[in-house]
């Protein structure tokens, strides 16, 4: 009975040692990344190990397929891109703290009523937890840690930032990741010199990147790009996010 208590105690003090070592490494993590910029993610390497989607790609090279990620500041892009990305994903943003509860019921609620569409819930910040620390899936396990990101981030980093990193990781086409990548392939310019109708397109393709493209968009590509137009406008244009501006 003793070696069966020893045993016990010394699993739970290895237990605590290795969870304590697991929080302290993901808080070294994203204090680092509140100023650096991360080199890559586990979604670009997801991204590059798969076959080209669609027609057209002409990124290959011979050891892999190429990454398009160039981050820039928030200062370096136009303020009509943060305001296109709050328009289009997350119009609380710059209100809750990590986690819009209203916006994840009318997800459930809409998921119940529709077999054959899921409908996502996730704030800006959350998305940012995933593409920044994490990989694509839908496991408990993920959405667990996706929550437990988008907690630190929260308190670790202030909003400007997180709009920064989730303007710079979100992928915005096959192997092309942030909104200077984007400008560069679909306008051939810099994100700082895109207009409010571009902006608008990037942003309204991002729930899906790899089906609504901003280099053809179609009907359905449009009218997204519309609906963050007018949602652009309803919000007050510019000033909304001078807040996260000039942080």
């Amino acid at each position: 009975m003793a070696n069966y208590k020893q045993l016990w105690q010394r699993t739970w003090r290895i237990g605590l040692q290795v969870i304590a070592a697991l929080f302290l490494t993901s808080l070294a993590w994203v204090l680092v990344y509140r100023w650096v910029a991360p080199p890559a993610t586990w979604i670009m390497l997801e991204r590059r190990a798969h076959p080209p989607v669609g027609k057209g790609y002409y990124g290959i090279v011979q050891d892999g397929r190429r990454i398009r990620y160039d981050f820039k500041t928030i200062g370096e892009v136009t303020p009509q891109l943060p305001l296109a990305l709050i328009a289009a994903e997350d119009q609380r943003f710059l209100l809750h703290h990590g986690f819009d509860f209203d916006a994840l019921v009318k997800a459930a609620k809409r998921n119940m009523k529709s077999d054959d569409k899921v409908v996502g819930g996730s704030t800006i910040s959350q998305q940012v937890a995933k593409n920044v620390f994490l990989w694509h899936g839908r496991s408990y396990v993920r959405k667990g840690l996706e929550a437990y990101f988008t907690v630190l981030i929260e308190l670790l980093w202030n909003k400007r930032r997180i709009m920064e990193m989730y303007m710079n990781v979100a992928e915005m086409g096959d192997c092309t990741f942030g909104a200077e990548a984007a400008s560069q392939r679909y306008f051939h310019k810099s994100a700082n010199r895109l207009t409010p109708p571009e902006a608008a397109l990037l942003a309204g393709v991002l729930p899906n990147p790899l089906r609504f493209r901003a280099s053809n968009p179609g009907p359905v590509a449009r009218a997204k790009q519309q609906r963050v137009l007018r949602n652009m406008r309803r919000l007050g244009g510019t000033t909304y996010v001078k807040e996260i501006l000039e942080n």
